[in-house]
């Protein structure tokens, strides 16, 4: 599982820590920032201690006003043992009851000299990416016309062999054999390269090739978002294979649904070519055009007309 501590935190957006120091490892489990506004009010029914907290001129301000005693309580509480950290924005000086009660209670204090909204949106983005859902597939990810295919099949299929001649007619590589997806949204994957085989393509009976390296950095991509997947198969002569392209199958990657064609895999088909008029077909769905439903409607026009001749 993917996970987040405090020092990534830091060292990310090189804030300045102020108290806690024992604390720095603690492990963010989630993305949700905590504006404790009505916390400095007293009000800790339903603190969510478990998230970041972030302070701003607001909260400062309103603690300014409370009495010593108040202020004590507020920060005790505040520094929960299950708060990952305290972060303070503008560059404002931080109360010396919360040194205190950070201290006490290893919970890291850190303040930034970014505006509090600002700092609030980058560092949900940052977390958000980081504490995504993950997984691996095997298979090839490439860029096709701006459309990211994830090509899979069983090993020997001719995926790699099928990627090799895509880059050569001017599309993107992005990950060979094994592609690791992240979840950043409700449908949005994004898939990339392990560090260990970035840019690189296995051949049977040629061994490893560096795709940067023989064809330039305009061949490759790190990243890419997944909207399509491809299964190639060998030929079944039993199977019945969509011949309109009117039933639309879906495959399930983490928690989402994407477009899934299945591809069958014989001697004489053009495998890159059937794969790039592929992507481009999909994109004109997605503009609203469908050539399959257009055809089905011209035929279903073609048969009423002839039932009506009959009569």
């Amino acid at each position: 599982m993917p996970h987040v501590t405090t020092k990534d935190v830091k060292e990310m957006f090189k804030l300045t820590l102020v108290s806690g120091e024992e604390g720095v490892g603690r492990h963010i489990a989630m993305s949700d920032i905590s504006r404790p506004g009505i916390e400095m009010a007293g009000y800790f029914m339903h603190y969510p201690s478990n998230r970041i907290q972030l302070l701003g001129k607001t909260e400062v301000s309103f603690f300014q006003l409370l009495k010593p005693k108040e202020k004590e309580e507020r920060m005790r509480k505040l520094c929960a043992p299950d708060t990952p950290v305290i972060i303070i924005s503008h560059g404002m000086e931080v109360p010396e009851e919360l040194i205190v009660a950070s201290n006490k209670n290893s919970v890291p204090v850190l303040t930034t000299n970014m505006p509090t909204t600002r700092f609030s949106s980058k560092l949900t983005n940052f977390l958000e990416s980081r504490l995504a859902p993950t997984t691996a597939v095997h298979g090839v990810l490439v860029d096709i016309y701006g459309v990211g295919v994830l090509i899979t099949g069983k090993s020997g299929v001719g995926k790699s062999e099928t990627a090799l001649e895509l880059v050569k007619r001017g599309h993107r590589l992005v990950a060979d054999d094994c592609v690791e997806i992240r979840q950043e949204g409700e449908d949005t994957l994004v898939g990339s390269a392990p560090k260990l085989i970035e840019h690189l393509l296995e051949i049977r009976g040629l061994g490893i090739i560096d795709i940067m390296t023989l064809f330039g950095a305009s061949a490759i991509r790190s990243y890419k978002r997944i909207t399509l997947v491809i299964e190639l198969e060998l030929w079944d002569a039993e199977k019945t294979y969509d011949r309109l392209g009117l039933e639309e199958e879906k495959m399930e990657i983490i928690d989402a649904a994407i477009t899934k064609l299945t591809i069958p895999v014989r001697p004489g088909r053009n495998l890159s070519v059937i794969i790039e008029v592929a992507a481009m077909n999909h994109r004109l769905k997605r503009m609203g055009m469908n050539a399959a439903e257009d055809f089905a409607k011209r035929l279903d026009d073609v048969i009423s007309q002839n039932g009506e001749n009959e009569y």
